[in-house]
């Protein structure tokens, strides 16, 4: 017989997790709940032949907020860990994020004058950029735009760049100097022991019950608690208005029997020839030994209600059916947090900080 609780927290990922934790040290109960077999959400990770595989995608913890960097250490120890991406297009292998080793073996040239000249040559004409393709072309030039934004990007939102708002292409890193390192971020790294160990530490003090759906006994549920946090899909809560919209990711995980395949954790490839867009060797993330070694392949795919939602499309028409959906959990009582219940990508030491806050706000 299950007790009565001060918070229902649905869903285990890091939203839900920082959250209960937060809440059992300020003297809560509280109990967790996840669909899934076991607890992490998205960043839950698995150990294979002696590798940590990052269940659902490449995930690395980078932040300059020095409160982040210092709740996450004082959970679990952090292996430093710089992100140095490739890109691979028809044969050619390029440096990500777009920095002067990318212009020197795109253009064969060598200086950061030369790169502005030739980008600011084939921008011409783009003062305002009104879509994806406009916008990155006015970044980095038509000659990158084509060989290493286009089709990836294609692929991963099943649309072409004219159709998509250019806000989207505002997160990639553009450098004119030859710095590797993807995020400029001062504490950047991944737990020792993987990031479902970071999240059983978060929930050491509440009770969790896996495997069980909460929508599918939403009044149970909530009566077990006086407050619920929801960290899923709004328009799964309330879905009379219509379906929000994502994209999704199917991954494909291949053992093979060398020590080291792609020398790199993360391969992004940008053309239409292969239909995933980015590999993933997992043993570089710790510098793990094994002889040998795990890869994961990431192909976007169209949501479904039977595949997860990874990215909202963020275009006009679902912001407002959003703000719909989240006024009405206002008027219900329903505390929303997290990347699905607040419909937008987040970083984990942003997830981390709208958890803290949230947990300050209503504790």
């Amino acid at each position: 017989m299950l007790s009565h609780y001060d918070y229902l927290v649905v869903g285990s990922g890091l939203f839900g997790s920082v959250f209960a934790s937060q809440a059992s040290k300020a003297g809560k109960k509280v109990l967790v709940l996840e669909k899934r077999r076991g607890v992490g959400g998205n960043i839950s990770t698995v150990k294979k032949d002696g590798i940590t595989v990052h269940t659902y995608g490449a995930h690395i913890f980078h932040t300059s907020d020095e409160e982040i960097w210092s709740f996450v250490t004082n959970h679990v120890r952090m292996k430093n860990f710089i992100n140095s991406p490739i890109a691979y297009y028809k044969g050619e292998v390029y440096n990500m994020p777009f920095n002067m080793n990318t212009f020197s073996r795109m253009w064969n040239i060598s200086t950061p004058l030369e790169a502005r000249k030739i980008i600011e040559e084939q921008r011409k004409g783009i003062e305002k950029p009104t879509n994806l393709e406009e916008m990155a072309i006015s970044l980095v030039g038509r000659d990158i735009y084509t060989k290493l934004v286009k089709d990836y990007t294609e692929k991963q939102w099943g649309r072409p760049c004219k159709e998509l708002p250019p806000e989207i292409i505002k997160r990639l890193p553009v450098r004119f100097t030859y710095d590797n390192n993807y995020f400029n971020d001062k504490y950047q790294g991944i737990p020792e022991e993987g990031y479902t160990a970071l999240v059983e530490k978060l929930l050491e003090s509440s009770d969790v019950i896996t495997g069980e759906d909460y929508l599918a006994n939403r009044s149970k549920w909530d009566s077990l608690a006086d407050k619920t946090l929801y960290t899923g899909c709004l328009d799964a809560l309330y879905g009379e208005e219509g379906a929000l919209e994502y994209r999704s990711l199917k991954f494909e995980e291949v053992m093979y029997e060398e020590e080291n395949r792609q020398g790199v954790a993360v391969v992004n490839h940008t053309s239409h020839e292969v239909e995933y867009t980015r590999s993933i060797e997992h043993k570089h993330f710790l510098s793990e030994s094994s002889p040998v070694t795990w890869i994961s392949y990431e192909y976007p795919m169209p949501f479904e209600k039977t595949k997860e939602p990874y990215y909202p499309v963020n275009d006009e028409k679902n912001q407002k059916l959003y703000a719909t959906y989240k006024e009405r959990a206002g008027k219900d009582g329903v505390l929303i947090g997290g990347r699905l219940a607040e419909y937008k990508y987040y970083d984990m030491d942003k997830t981390i900080r709208s958890a803290l806050d949230l947990a300050k706000k209503v504790l």
